[in-house]
């Protein structure tokens, strides 16, 4: 049967929108750097403080028995060492896997220290300073007036959502 080269592009357009996702070049950029910063004897591979501090920094904080499972299912070499290209197929896996939304979640609650469910211009501040901004008080101010919907002067977790989200 012939088929018009139109359909054939509508085929490939809706098999690539199911296609599998994929890390952005800044995702990959930084897996790289993690390895490289903590492959501190430069050997091209990672023992298992290597490769804890590697995925803390990349945003894993596993379990010591969760890292040694890590290494001992990739160790091609019996000597408790994981390659680059493992690291890479071990973090690329458990970055798409993490929800965006728990991601949100987990960056609100190191605004909210307080645990109040919301960011008050003090917590706005302790993280600036906590990042290095030095940020006027009235430049604060004008964070949370922008994006606090309802006019209470602190910024809840669903105005958070939004900002995070672009629904803002």
């Amino acid at each position: 049967m012939y088929t018009s080269s139109a359909t054939k592009s509508k085929r490939r357009a809706a098999a690539a929108s199911h296609a599998r996702p994929e890390l952005s070049d800044e995702q990959r950029q930084e897996i790289k750097e993690a390895f490289e910063l903590f492959d501190t004897d430069k050997d091209g591979a990672l023992d298992y403080h290597e490769l804890k501090v590697a995925m803390r920094a990349l945003g894993f904080d596993l379990k010591k028995a969760e890292v040694l499972k890590a290494l001992r299912d990739h160790d091609k070499t019996g000597h408790g060492l994981l390659e680059y290209d493992d690291f890479v197929k071990i973090m690329t896996e458990r970055i798409l896997a993490r929800d965006p939304m728990d991601e949100i979640r987990r960056a609100f609650a190191l605004f909210d220290d307080d645990g109040t469910g919301k960011i008050s211009i003090r917590n706005l501040r302790r993280v600036a300073k906590e990042i290095g901004d030095r940020l006027e008080e009235d430049e604060l101010q004008a964070m949370i007036d922008e994006f606090d919907l309802d006019q209470d002067g602190e910024i809840n977790e669903q105005e958070f959502f939004a900002i995070m989200t672009d629904d803002a």
